[in-house]
C-alpha cells in the first residue's frame, strides 16, 4: 500500500511515537501548528471519516478517547482541540484517517 500514514504505522517511514496501542498509533506531526501538535491514526487503513463504517464505531470512540490520554500525557490541562479534516474542501491530505491534537496554546475561533 503506498499510503503515507500506513507505512508510518508498519515502521517503513520514521517517526516520533506519543502514543501506541492495539488499535491506534500517535505521532508528532513534522509541520506543528502548535507547541503540541500530535496525529492520531487508526492501525487499520481507513481513507477519512466518510469511509468509515458501522463496523468502525468503537474505533472512532476509541481514538477520541486515545486524543485525551495524549493530551493529559502532554500536559494539556489548560484545553486543547482535537481536529479531523475530511476530504480535501475540509483540508485532508492524507488519505488516512487522522485526528489531529492541538494544544500548548490559545486556540483561536473560527478555526480558517
Amino acid at each position: 500500500m503506498s499510503c503515507l500514514f500506513c507505512k508510518i504505522v508498519e515502521g517503513q517511514i520514521p517517526s516520533t511515537p506519543v502514543y501506541q496501542d492495539e488499535l491506534s498509533y500517535a505521532f508528532a506531526d513534522i509541520h506543528p501548528q502548535a507547541p503540541v501538535h500530535v496525529l492520531v491514526v487508526p492501525r487499520e487503513h481507513i481513507a477519512s471519516l466518510d469511509g468509515a463504517e458501522e463496523n468502525h464505531r468503537a474505533l472512532l470512540g476509541h481514538l477520541m478517547h486515545a486524543a485525551a490520554r495524549i493530551a493529559q500525557q502532554k500536559g494539556l490541562g489548560k484545553g486543547y482541540r482535537v481536529v479531523v479534516n475530511t476530504g480535501a474542501d475540509g483540508g485532508q491530505t492524507v488519505d488516512h484517517l487522522h485526528l489531529h491534537v492541538l494544544g500548548g496554546r490559545h486556540m483561536a475561533w473560527p478555526p480558517g
